[in-house]
């Protein structure tokens, strides 16, 4: 399979039924042709959604989003993909890996606290 418009069309139609206020929400992509599509930004727009997209050839402009889902991929998805066994399980998993991530992972660039508590920290 292979993306085409009317499959984006229908993928858009759903996630605006699904989520209706969505205004001020910022989606960021690279350069592919879908998201470049004519359809594709004009429906953004009319839902309020600010289109960020990376400049042409530079992975650097998305660098940190790329490495958190590469990190979330290696510690809740490979290995583990058998274990979803329907799409509300894997949403909740995904749920639940942002919380830990958020609230209890600790990393040494955040000096060994969770990211939520090192912003908390860092504003004082």
């Amino acid at each position: 399979m292979h993306p085409d418009m009317e499959k984006i069309k229908r993928m858009l139609n759903k996630a605006f039924q699904k989520f209706p206020n969505v205004t001020g929400l910022i989606f960021h992509s690279d350069q592919g042709w879908q998201y470049q599509h004519h359809y594709y930004r004009e429906q953004l727009k009319e839902h309020g959604i600010i289109q960020s997209m990376s400049r042409k050839g530079n992975c650097y402009d998305n660098c940190i989003m790329e490495t958190f889902f590469g990190r979330m991929k290696t510690e809740m998805y490979y290995g583990s993909e058998n274990e979803y066994k329907s799409f509300e399980d894997f949403s909740k998993a995904v749920d639940d890996y942002i919380n830990y991530y958020n609230n209890e992972r600790i990393q040494q660039k955040t000096k060994w606290m969770p990211p939520a508590k090192y912003r908390e920290t860092s504003m004082c």
